[in-house]
């Protein structure tokens, strides 16, 4: 099974958004794939707007809790995505692992508008990458 990581700074809100959209869309293609996220300081909680916006899409976060991106968890992922990493460069994991960077806005702060548009752009890169792994 192909475990994809997803990864921003406090694991709080686009990484927890893409996580619950891959494993969602995944699951509906029937893929041998799972998703998780983790953070490199990892927040207190997930933000509570970033949860209301994806039940509002029909996909609940419930459960899901900030984690933080280990030697481990990094190796164990067959492809490591980051989120975007211009609000506090010096912590993006982008330097240390392999990966893709997706270039999202940071969600945080932000009011329910604002994170609508982060979320569906979520949406979008991860209804793109579900495409990618179901072609291979």
């Amino acid at each position: 099974m192909q475990q994809i990581l997803f990864v921003c700074v406090h694991n709080a809100g686009r990484s927890q958004m893409a996580e619950a959209y891959f494993n969602h869309l995944a699951g509906q293609r029937g893929l041998s794939a799972h998703g998780l996220s983790a953070g490199t300081a990892p927040g207190p909680g997930v933000n509570p707007v970033a949860a209301e916006v994806m039940v509002e899409a029909g996909i609940p976060m419930d459960g899901q809790t900030p984690k933080l991106l280990t030697p481990e968890l990094a190796a164990s992922a067959s492809k490591i995505i980051t989120m975007g990493c211009g609000v506090e460069a010096d912590m993006c994991p982008a330097g240390t692992y392999i990966s893709e960077d997706w270039g999202l806005p940071d969600p945080h702060g932000k009011g329910p508008d604002a994170v609508r548009e982060v979320r569906d752009a979520v949406r979008d890169r991860v209804a793109l990458l579900v495409d990618q792994l179901a072609e291979d």
